[in-house]
């Protein structure tokens, strides 16, 4: 091998490639990637491709982007061959499609096709040329010093475009690029939309129960995010801290859901490790974080309300008429000619200094979808996968193949319980006989109003941290397999938690989402099943209320009855009812089988 070319692939391109390769005479497709954020959106058009033997496809990464990690293991994860830089300038090739403008993209010898990674072209972005400071910064992806080679002429052959809007600010930004520019639609809104009636799915996928919200966090990268420390706070702290401790002190966690997504730059800027320590807490309180790759989308359409800022995912939330509520609101960030700005100006926004849930609930309750997300996101919904199929074809010069161009379903995401192992504040009221509200708060103490009216107790998951609180529980539970051999069984469990934590009045073991065992202290142990719910059988709250709602009849509802054991014995022949929120869950309480019980 000649001397410099240590690394470079052999097959199925190379210089002696031909001695090696199955099939050597394939079309060439080079995809160049700039960083995890600009693949996204390559993969989206990747399988357009699909079942064309005609085709090889090939990978190079740029290494210009500040945002290099997770780039190869991305890449290697599509098991396409990926060519070092140096190789891949050398190598001839039929089509170079790029998702960024980073990199010397002029130096290819294919035909090169260059597609926005969010929503069109919307962020300033200084450059070291760009001159003064106190000029704004150009429009990343819209202005001369990305459009064009240092001889004046367009670096992309086609430069695909979602809205015509696009395009006139394209022709009064660079008017020599605007040849080039191709209206193709938007890959990535189109699989939205075609995955919208999966979205009861999406929110099961999630641990979205019937009745609750779920909303979600969203922040784009740079220190003027909504994750960002940028931003100026009334307090002079930190709004991402302040945002997370009112989520936790507000909001019931059987009420509401609250998921994050956050820009790949984040992820892999600071590192997932990080982000996952930076969010720890959160997540414990049930949380989700959500996969920046593979699941935002799913996520999106799950949603009952965004929290965001000028990212293309606030914006693709507001497309689709979910209620929006801006937590940070850049607008010198952004072209002020972009329909984004327009949105920025009219959306509702975040008041640090009220309530939050009170907000959330006014912002759904309000909510009138703006026509602009909608109007300007995609002149051509749906459209995306014929009209860039058509357009690379038509770019190497080769027929297309004779099916129908597709882009690949959004897949359904692994399930996540929202399990929630920080220690609960519980506030109950008997409201008759038999019925209890529950509400469980992550914070301190349940919600941010007046002294709550009802009694308080405290549920804490057996695996929690905060180990010390334990000794103070009420009630205890966790989650597991009913025959998990390390529990022993259900019955062990709770005989085992209330030997060893004294002050415990009763444990639970959740078997499954909609039933769990318990045993009150000095009785034997009962299995709580919830009753379906109208015509689902999808159960509509945490199985681990249902071990505080025994609890708060026991111990304030029943007097009336006498003992525990002829306040436990009512609760065998009628069941009790739980309510949270505006819900109602009909709750079963059986004997335990003797068997199991005596596992």
């Amino acid at each position: 091998m000649e001397n410099g070319r240590a690394g470079w692939v052999r097959v199925p391109v190379g210089d002696d490639s031909a001695r090696w390769a199955t099939r050597g005479k394939c079309l060439r497709v080079l995809l160049v990637v700039h960083n995890v954020t600009a693949a996204t959106r390559l993969l989206d058009v990747l399988p357009l491709f699909d079942d064309d033997l005609r085709v090889q496809l090939l990978a190079t990464c740029t290494g210009s982007s500040a945002f290099a990690a997770g780039t190869a293991e991305l890449l290697a994860g599509t098991g396409v061959p990926v060519l070092p830089w140096e190789q891949a300038v050398e190598t001839a090739v039929d089509l170079v499609v790029s998702a960024s403008f980073g990199g010397q993209l002029d130096a290819f010898s294919g035909r090169l096709a260059v597609l926005s990674h969010g929503v069109g072209y919307t962020k300033r972005l200084a450059t070291p040329d760009t001159g003064s400071r106190s000029a704004p910064a150009p429009v990343f992806g819209l202005a001369p010093q990305w459009l064009l080679s240092p001889r004046g002429t367009p670096i992309a052959d086609a430069l695909v475009l979602s809205h015509p809007e696009q395009y006139e600010r394209l022709h009064i930004a660079c008017p020599e690029a605007a040849p080039a520019a191709v209206l193709a639609g938007d890959p990535c809104y189109d699989r939205i939309l075609a995955a919208r009636p999966h979205r009861e799915r999406f929110r099961r996928a999630l641990g979205v129960k019937p009745g609750q919200r779920l909303v979600l966090l969203n922040s784009t990268w740079n220190p003027e995010s909504l994750f960002g420390d940028g931003g100026k706070v009334p307090d002079g702290g930190d709004a991402v801290v302040s945002l997370l401790n009112r989520i936790s002190d507000e909001f019931p966690v059987d009420e509401y859901r609250f998921a994050a997504v956050l820009h790949p730059n984040i992820w892999h800027g600071h590192g997932p490790g990080q982000i996952r320590a930076w969010l720890d807490r959160a997540r414990r309180g049930g949380m989700a974080l959500i996969d920046p790759l593979t699941d935002w989308r799913q996520a999106l359409l799950a949603a009952d309300a965004v929290i965001g800022d000028h990212g293309s995912v606030t914006y693709y939330a507001a497309a689709l008429g979910t209620p929006v509520l801006l937590g940070s609101v850049p607008l010198h960030a952004l072209d002020p000619d972009a329909p984004i700005s327009a949105f920025m100006r009219e959306a509702p926004r975040l008041d640090l200094d009220a309530s939050l849930s009170a907000q959330i609930q006014e912002l759904i309750r309000c909510h009138r979808p703006l026509p602009g997300p909608a109007e300007f996101t995609t002149s051509m919904p749906g459209e995306s996968a014929a009209r860039l199929r058509k357009l690379f074809y038509s770019m190497m010069g080769a027929p297309e193949p004779d099916r129908p161009a597709t882009l690949e379903p959004l897949p359904l995401p692994g399930y996540g319980a929202g399990t929630v192992t920080v220690p609960l504040q519980v506030l109950t009221r008997v409201l008759g006989t038999g019925e209890i509200a529950v509400s469980r708060w992550a914070g301190a103490r349940p919600g941010t109003g007046p002294d709550p009216v009802g009694e308080l107790h405290i549920a804490v998951h057996e695996d929690t941290r905060e180990v010390d609180r334990l000794e103070l529980a009420d009630v205890i539970f966790r989650e597991g397999e009913p025959d998990d051999p390390r529990f022993g069984s259900p019955s062990v469990w709770t005989a085992e938690v209330l030997r060893w934590h004294p002050g415990c009045s009763l444990a639970a073991y959740v078997t499954g989402p909609s039933e769990c065992v318990v045993r009150v202290r000095g009785e034997e142990p009962l299995r709580m099943v919830a009753v379906p719910d109208g015509d689902t059988d999808v159960p509509a709250a945490n199985s681990a209320v249902y071990a505080s709602s025994l609890y708060a009849w026991l111990a304030t509802g029943g007097h009336e009855l006498g003992t525990v054991a002829q306040r436990l014995a009512r609760a065998v022949a009628h069941g009790i009812t739980v309510r949270t929120g505006d819900r109602l869950h009909r709750i079963r309480v059986v004997p335990l089988a003797p068997e199991k019980a005596a596992a």
